[in-house]
């Protein structure tokens, strides 16, 4: 399946999902979300694919953010409706069986920060510049940036950069935790592609209860949380996933998983 912003290759169990316009430095408008949902429900129903790795294309930007040429005419209304399917296809990515990595390689401002943030983990190239600098626009995030980027970094964090609008660089970004870590420009998607094959070769079956059980666990008080995770501990021992890695544990030998 091809797509006229989107392009999507998979090799050995990863694929790397571009947003390619880099013309408009990749930003979001109605297409490129609607290609987003489509890619992302293909890669959701392929159970050959493991991990996914989310960048832009060019050599700029990430996504310098929903596409202002766009919005600046869209009644109220046709606002709702562009915010509800920006928020469908963060919750698929958020969602998704697969983790997924955002090789953050240049300005992820506005929607660009807020699809970031939707992703399981965020690599940043030292180039890298982050922001949701939506005030200056007159709106607020539209994508999940007041509710995702607080649970992330903090609350005053949080506040500072959606109050001010200001951009800050990779370095900062990774003080507040923003993302997981910084890497020079040349070897991102060498990095996340490491990071990758790594959890590619762990059991399936565990990585995405691991999944489950942070994004679900992380919204319940403590008790509870815990208590999800006993539950999910318990049905891995339905898998053949256990059995295999703790055989081959006890056997000296390297695991080979089925996801099963």
């Amino acid at each position: 399946m091809s797509w006229k912003n989107i392009e999507k290759n998979v090799e050995s169990g990863v694929a790397t999902v571009s947003i390619n316009r880099p013309k408009a430095l990749n930003a979001l408008n109605n297409e490129t979300l609607v290609e987003l949902l489509a890619c992302f429900n293909s890669i959701a129903a392929d159970r050959e694919i493991l991990v996914v790795i989310l960048t832009g294309g060019g050599d700029k930007s990430f996504v310098a953010g929903a596409d202002i040429s766009f919005m600046e005419g869209l009644a109220p209304r046709e606002a709702r409706e562009f915010g509800k399917l920006g928020h469908e296809v963060l919750g698929v990515i958020e969602n998704l069986r697969q983790p997924v990595i955002a090789a953050v390689n240049g300005f992820a401002l506005g929607g660009g920060c807020e699809l970031a943030l939707a992703c399981d983990m965020r690599i940043a190239s030292d180039r890298a510049k982050f922001g949701q600098p939506e005030v200056n626009l007159g709106v607020i995030p539209g994508f999940g940036g007041t509710q995702r980027l607080p649970r992330l970094v903090g609350k005053g964090q949080a506040n500072e950069l959606l109050f001010s609008g200001k951009m800050i660089d990779a370095a900062e970004a990774e003080r507040i935790g923003l993302v997981n870590r910084v890497v020079p420009h040349e070897t991102l998607m060498g990095e996340c592609r490491s990071l990758a094959e790594m959890i590619c070769s762990r059991s399936p079956v565990a990585v995405q209860l691991c999944k489950d059980a942070v994004n679900n666990g992380i919204e319940m008080d403590l008790q509870r949380g815990c208590g999800y995770e006993v539950d999910l501990f318990s049905l891995c021992f339905t898998s053949g996933d256990q059995k295999e890695g703790m055989e081959a544990f006890l056997g000296k030998r390297k695991p080979e998983f089925t996801g099963k």
